[in-house]
């Protein structure tokens, strides 16, 4: 398995990181993605890849950090360089839904994002919520890039999703799918592509059933990847398969 978005550098995860490395490679996690949110993430990141060799990393600024962290496409493109274990950017996108930072500061911080995934040839984690129309415009300016889209913790309608598909895009389901009032969101990742799909847990972020309310870590990635199975009414071992094939795809094809 793969976990495709955590947040290694946050708390409980990063003072504890021993016994997080031990239990992830229990459960058959070969691969962690830590994705950067600010500048001072990134610090921490960059150490963190280090660690282990399971642990790969990004550079990013997430939307609501966009009013304190400005960043330019050049920027973004000198971070990636520092290390050849920075393998994607972002996590990037829109959020609307919060007024932590304003919407015209998230759309430029978004583009600058974009111009550099597409001169490095390196997908971009998207991020949206509350901003589907928002999102989909940008990312269809740059149909004609070959763009690498990455959409993380993948929350929205069926309708974007659909239109997301026209645009190549993955789609990374996190704990939320195996939440009880969660119905809208499984039935739209029934409809998507397996050829299409990641799995991540979001950590210490939404951790899944069983175990939600409890701070979340890589491990649980497994309840999952369970629930997602039983979606596409495929095996638990089809689906772990399938979507590190993906995930290996987009980040190392």
């Amino acid at each position: 398995m793969i976990d495709s978005h955590c947040h290694l550098d946050h708390e409980p995860l990063i003072n504890n990181l021993e016994d997080i490395l031990k239990r992830s490679k229990d459960v058959g996690i070969e691969k962690l993605l830590t994705i950067c949110t600010t500048f001072k993430s990134f610090e921490n990141i960059l150490s963190l890849i280090k660690k282990d060799e399971i642990i790969y990393g990004t550079f990013g600024i997430h939307p609501h950090e966009t009013n304190n962290d400005i960043v330019k496409k050049d920027q973004i493109i000198e971070n990636i360089n520092k290390d050849h274990k920075i393998i994607g950017i972002g996590e990037t996108g829109l959020d609307f839904y919060y007024n932590n930072s304003d919407k015209r500061s998230q759309i430029t911080s978004f583009e600058e994002h974009i111009k550099a995934s597409i001169e490095m040839k390196m997908p971009i984690i998207v991020h949206s919520r509350n901003a589907e129309k928002e999102t989909y415009d940008i990312l269809k300016n740059y149909n004609d890039k070959n763009l690498k889209i990455l959409m993380h913790c993948f929350t929205g309608s069926k309708f974007f999703a659909e239109k997301l598909i026209q645009l190549n895009s993955y789609f990374s389901a996190s704990g939320i799918i195996t939440f009880k009032n969660s119905i809208d969101l499984q039935e739209t990742f029934k409809i998507l592509p397996i050829s299409n799909l990641l799995i991540e847990t979001d950590s210490p972020f939404l951790a899944p059933v069983p175990n939600r309310g409890k701070k979340n870590e890589p491990s649980y990635i497994r309840f999952t990847a369970e629930k997602l199975a039983n979606l596409k009414n495929i095996s638990k071992n089809e689906l772990i398969s399938k979507t590190t094939q993906n995930f290996n795809k987009l980040f190392f094809g």
